[in-house]
């Protein structure tokens, strides 16, 4: 008997991009910071009590196993941090990743079993908890680093709102201990800007325009095309591979959208979080892709489980156990596991390439990585393996049938070109708005956010846009994961 893993939620009600968010949940909480400021105790629990709520607002019977989970987790780094003992540490991240193997992949691995040995065994409904996959990874970073001496002797009110901080709570970005922490501490002496405050509600609405504007107008062709190969029927060339790009920028807009509005409702009360996006795809090499791309997911890997592993020496191989383990994170499904062997591959090939020290022109460098990447993403949206090859199938057939076989493929064009348009061309949000620098601007237009009418009508007009399409509850996709 087929058997799923079940997320369930209090009907949504406070996504980023929600009325009960956008007008109720974010301003209140933006009010009660700006009042406690000079009062680092009571902003520490206001802020503490506003993710909890957050996040029990979902499901309530969640909020058990973050809070044991956050209780469990700094009781072993203190102990680790005075007295380090290996067994401690292999017993906390044997805890973590216990917890989370049971509520993710515990039906996954039932039903390998049951497929390969022609067995029923079934397991009871498991409710995925929202976001331990992004609470469990940041929780095991600071086990290690308390083992390792690197971490300070945060209160507990400290280290919960690490844990639980609510613009990056549900999907990140993955903050590490020492840049949150020292921010948290100067809550009751850095005094309200509103420089902080205008900068933060830019990013958040470009954001919000990019999730409402592009990801989510995207988002109908693509579950459309996938569903119909996942059926056992094939669509022409023209519908897979705009089905194959349509995904690719919905994921990229929706996801970086999401990352957007974390870290302007973070600005706005003063917290810096780090960036996640630098314009992944306008990278030369899938290496330089992967420094681009969901950074603080690379950031993480590379130091905890690449290095550990041996970093470059037998590159390859840890390369490919790394990718794999990322994979696996994403979901319980084949189609995760293949796409970051799929990825592990791709960086092996990339670094034995750099080593014959052969120099591809930019614009070639370029289209091969994101043809990599485009062909990649189809694995990982893919519902089966089996659907993934049917769609590369339909990719190849040089079946060039004009007329398309989906009703969404009318509408699709226009937001398909504006994405790429976006992707290619434009500085990516932090370079728009100043909010930190980075060295990578490859095929940027020389455009910067100024605080002119241009600009103010411009984001005025996406955010009204923005604003009539909250009435339609529309989940980002990183949730899942």
């Amino acid at each position: 008997m087929p058997t799923t893993i079940i997320w369930e939620g209090a009907g949504g009600t406070l996504l980023f991009n929600s009325f009960a968010f956008v007008f109720f949940f974010f301003p209140i909480v933006l009010l009660g910071t700006y009042l406690t400021y000079k009062k680092s105790s009571v902003a520490y629990f206001w802020l503490v009590g506003a993710s909890l709520f957050f996040y029990g607002w979902w499901n309530p019977a969640n909020l058990p196993l973050i809070l044991g989970s956050a209780v469990a987790n700094y009781w072993m780094g203190r102990r680790l941090s005075h007295q380090p003992q290996k067994s401690l540490l292999t017993l906390g991240i044997a805890a973590n990743l216990l917890a989370l193997g049971y509520f993710k992949y515990t039906h996954f691995f039932v039903d390998t079993l049951n497929s390969l040995f022609s067995d029923a065994y079934v397991v009871k409904e498991i409710v995925l908890p929202l976001a331990i996959s992004f609470f469990t990874f940041q929780q095991v970073a600071y086990l290690v680093d308390a083992y390792r001496g690197e971490t300070q002797d945060y209160s507990f009110m400290q280290y919960l709102l690490f844990v639980t901080f609510f613009p990056q709570l549900i999907a990140g970005p993955i903050v590490h201990h020492r840049e949150m922490t020292q921010q948290f501490e100067r809550l009751g002496q850095k005094p309200f800007t509103w420089e902080d405050l205008a900068t933060g509600l830019v990013i958040f609405t470009i954001g919000l325009m990019k999730k409402t504007l592009i990801a989510d107008n995207l988002s109908p062709f693509v579950v459309q095309a996938f569903s119909t190969v996942e059926s056992g029927a094939l669509l022409s060339s023209i519908e897979a591979w705009r089905a194959a790009l349509s995904y690719t920028f919905q994921l990229y807009f929706d996801f970086s959208g999401y990352a957007d509005m974390a870290i302007g409702s973070a600005l706005a009360i003063g917290i810096r979080l780090p960036i996640n996006f630098d314009s992944p795809y306008k990278s030369h090499d899938v290496i330089e892709f992967w420094r681009r791309w969901h950074m603080t997911l690379s950031r993480f890997l590379k130091d905890y489980l690449y290095i550990p592993l041996g970093g470059k020496y037998n590159r390859s191989r840890n390369l490919l156990i790394t990718m794999l383990l990322g994979g696996l994170w994403h979901g319980a499904g084949w189609t995760f596991i293949v796409w970051g062997g799929l990825h592990g591959a791709f960086l092996s090939i990339n670094h034995a390439w750099k080593r014959c020290e052969i120099q591809l022109p930019v614009v070639l460098g370029w289209l091969i990585t994101f043809i990599a990447v485009l062909h990649s993403w189809v694995v990982f949206r893919a519902e089966s393996l089996a659907g993934a090859l049917r769609l590369f199938s339909s990719m190849y057939s040089f079946n060039l049938t004009a007329q398309p076989t989906i009703a969404a493929a009318s509408q699709n064009t226009f937001y398909l070109l504006l994405a790429a348009g976006l992707a290619f061309l434009m500085p990516n949000t932090a370079q728009l708005t100043h909010y930190c620098t980075l060295k990578s601007v490859r095929f940027s237009l020389p455009v910067q956010w100024q605080p002119t009418l241009f600009w103010n009508v411009l984001l005025s007009v996406g955010l009204l846009y923005s604003l009539t399409q909250l009435t339609n509850v529309s989940e980002f996709l990183y949730f899942q994961f």
